[in-house]
């Protein structure tokens, strides 16, 4: 019951299914749950509820992937008097139509994520669900979970609020037009010119995230750039593969999207409820971050530091724009990944390293990621003055099983991904490209070359080199059948960072 993305080749589909299966996932919906989602469908129940806000009149919208359809987050902002600037943030109330301990909660509760592939997407919730009744369709009404922020000039959040509400989203937009028309002079998106104060409405929702973006990077957030690949499919054949790269859009979208997190986080710490956060800790290999900071001439504390960490990183891409998705990428992987845990009121913990904040609870994504819907449920039982609906050892082992679940669809969509870009490599074999160290564990090392961005395994030279290094790699092979690259280095052996 995945639904299909752009490719339609038989084998990839074969081989996503089975590595799901591989790695423990559920990829199908069982009898249970097809029951269930039609029940849900003939039951027919209107967005509404007792206790809950109608704001159907203002302006919302969302801005999202070009062929995203399950959406979770909707957007609109207003101007207030004293030049502050009021943003609601919706997200959309999930829980409203599966309920705790259902058949489709329970397979939620199993995969607990979204898994994305190059050939199909296996959805943690049914699509007629998560594409169609609990997604914020343009132009439906639908129950929402609102965030509340007043933002000031500084981009501080000195008042904010959560409740229940109606909302329709009025304008679907994606990152590509939006992102293009700001940041390469583009022609205005089309809806732009059908949807009244469309443009204007957009424009604050930029300033907004401005102020955001500039307050979270004063207290030391961490500012990446990372460089995506999408397959370029032709008549069901992958033929190349391009680079996706971070726009404006994209980070108004972050950027309301961390604020929402860290207010949700903060409503249920004010309101004696535990919660499930979202860490990044301490780095793993700060003095390997060190390292490569002093290549370039920057001396970093000796105990992991945000603001000196940022600062770094800011002088670096404006010194050197072009390769600073090089050296995000070596950071990025010494810092080492997220996870979840359990916040209890009143207890001490660190924060999100990397984001530069204590407080951070995903909640922005019910539709594809079950920590969201946990956090979503226990927003709602303190919103409607209900019992907890989990106990703290229920909360621990979900926090545990979304850790391994996580990890288990990096290695699904990692994959998928070697997989599709062995079969555009294979035509060059023997060619040199610039890469950078990204892994050494006991089943190897490896790297991932910039131009396109493809991941493989170094198989000779690997011993002199260290994670984050900077190398000029041969490819030696390229087996669609497994996904398996394979690169040498090539000599002098190792180029380290240049200033």
């Amino acid at each position: 019951m995945a639904f299909k993305n752009r490719i339609q080749s038989v084998d990839l589909d074969e081989r996503a299914r089975q590595s799901m299966i591989e790695n423990g996932f559920e990829p199908d919906f069982d009898r249970l749950v097809i029951e269930q989602v039609k029940a849900i469908e003939a039951d027919g129940k209107p967005a509404s509820a007792d206790g809950v806000e109608d704001l159907r009149y203002l302006l919302w919208s969302s801005i999202d992937n070009r062929t995203s359809r399950d959406l979770d987050q909707v957007e609109y902002a207003e101007r207030l008097p004293n030049g502050e600037i009021k943003l609601f943030v919706g997200i959309a109330d999930v829980d409203s139509l599966v309920q705790k301990s259902t058949p489709i909660d329970d397979h939620a509760v199993s995969n607990t994520v979204t898994v994305y592939t190059e050939s199909e997407i296996f959805p943690m919730l049914p699509e007629e669900l998560s594409t169609e009744r609990t997604s914020l369709n343009e132009g439906q009404d639908r129950l929402a979970v609102i965030v509340e922020l007043v933002i000031d000039a500084n981009g501080d959040v000195p008042g904010n609020k959560v409740f229940r509400a109606i909302v329709r989203n009025c304008a679907k937009l994606s990152y590509e037009d939006v992102g293009n028309w700001i940041d390469e002079n583009a022609p205005e998106p089309a809806k732009f010119a059908t949807v009244a104060n469309l443009k204007e409405q957009i424009e604050l929702q930029l300033e907004a995230a401005h102020r955001l973006h500039r307050f979270r990077k004063e207290k030391g957030a961490l500012e990446f750039e990372s460089i995506e690949s999408s397959p370029v499919v032709v008549d069901g054949e992958v033929r190349d593969i391009e680079t996706v790269r971070p726009n404006s859009a994209r980070k108004i979208i972050e950027n309301f999207m961390i604020a929402a997190n860290v207010e949700m986080a903060e409503f249920l710490e004010l309101n004696g409820s535990p919660s499930i956060r979202r860490v990044v800790k301490t780095p793993e290999r700060w003095s390997r971050i060190r390292d490569l900071a002093a290549e370039y001439g920057t001396t970093l504390p000796e105990t992991p530091d945000n603001p000196s960490l940022s600062a770094f990183l800011a002088e670096r891409r404006a010194s050197d724009p072009d390769h600073f998705p090089d050296l995000s990428l070596a950071i990025v992987k010494l810092m080492g990944s997220c996870e979840y845990f359990i916040k209890q009121p009143g207890v001490e913990v660190s924060g999100h390293f990397g984001l530069g904040i204590r407080d951070y609870a995903h909640s922005t994504a019910p539709n594809r990621r079950f920590p969201d819907m946990v956090v979503q449920r226990l927003v709602k039982a303190k919103l409607l003055d209900a019992p907890a609906p989990y106990s703290i050892d229920e909360l621990e082992a979900i926090a545990a099983h979304c850790n391994d679940r996580e990890k288990a669809a990096r290695k699904v969509e990692r994959k998928m991904r070697k997989i599709v870009a062995a079969a555009v490599m294979q035509r060059r074999v023997g060619e040199s490209f610039d890469a950078i160290v990204t892994g050494a564990t006991d089943k190897g090392t490896f790297a991932r070359i910039l131009r396109p961005p493809v991941d493989g395994r170094i198989v000779h030279g690997e011993s002199e080199t260290e994670v984050g290094d900077k190398v000029r790699v041969r490819l030696l092979s390229a087996n669609p059948k497994n996904g398996f690259i394979d690169f040498s280095v090539e000599h002098p052996s190792r180029t380290r960072h240049q200033r």
